[in-house]
C-alpha cells in the first residue's frame, strides 16, 4: 500500500488559521491525505474560527491546539506555513519538509489588536484559506473516483 501524502500546516499559535486549513483540506479529501496542523506555540482554540467555520459547515470544535516540536523529527510532503516571518517573527520553521508553500495570511489576532472586528477578520482569513485549499487540491490531489466534493466549494 502506498504511503499517503503527508501535510503539515504550520502558524504562530496553532488557534485559528491552521485549524480551518486543516479542516478545509480534511473536508475536501476525507482521509486520503495524512494532516496535520501546528504552531509555534499552542493557543486556545479561537471561538470566532470555530463560529466562522459552523458557518459554512465544518465542525472544528472538538479540535485540540498543537506545538510544532513532536513533528521535528518527522518528514512531510508538503509544509505550508500560514504566517509571514517578516511579522509574526513567532512563525515557526520546519527543516522536513519536500515542498514548502508560504500562504501570508494575515493574524486575525493581529489585525483585532489594530481595531478591526475579530470576527471579520477571521472570516476573512476563513475565506483566503479555503481559496488556498481548493486551489492546491486541484493542483496537487487527485481524489479516488467516485469521491465526491465538499459542498462549500
Amino acid at each position: 500500500m502506498a504511503m499517503k501524502t503527508r501535510v503539515l500546516f504550520l502558524c504562530t499559535e496553532n488557534s485559528c488559521r491552521t485549524q480551518m486549513a486543516e479542516a478545509f483540506l480534511r473536508d475536501l479529501t476525507g482521509d486520503e491525505l495524512e494532516i496535520v496542523s501546528a504552531g509555534a506555540k499552542a493557543g486556545r482554540l479561537d471561538q470566532h474560527a470555530i463560529a466562522a467555520m459552523r458557518e459554512v459547515g465544518i465542525d472544528i470544535a472538538s479540535a485540540h491546539t498543537k506545538v510544532v516540536d513532536p513533528y521535528l523529527r518527522e518528514r512531510f510532503h508538503y509544509v505550508i506555513t500560514l504566517c509571514d516571518r517578516e511579522t509574526e517573527r513567532a512563525c515557526p520553521i520546519f527543516p522536513g519538509a519536500i515542498w514548502r508553500q508560504t500562504w501570508p495570511i494575515e493574524s486575525p489576532a493581529a489585525l483585532k489588536t489594530a481595531g478591526v472586528d475579530h470576527h471579520a477578520a477571521v472570516r476573512h482569513a476563513r475565506d483566503a484559506i479555503r481559496q488556498h485549499v481548493v486551489e492546491f487540491v486541484e493542483k496537487h490531489h487527485r481524489p479516488h473516483p467516485g469521491r465526491e466534493k465538499s459542498a462549500w466549494k
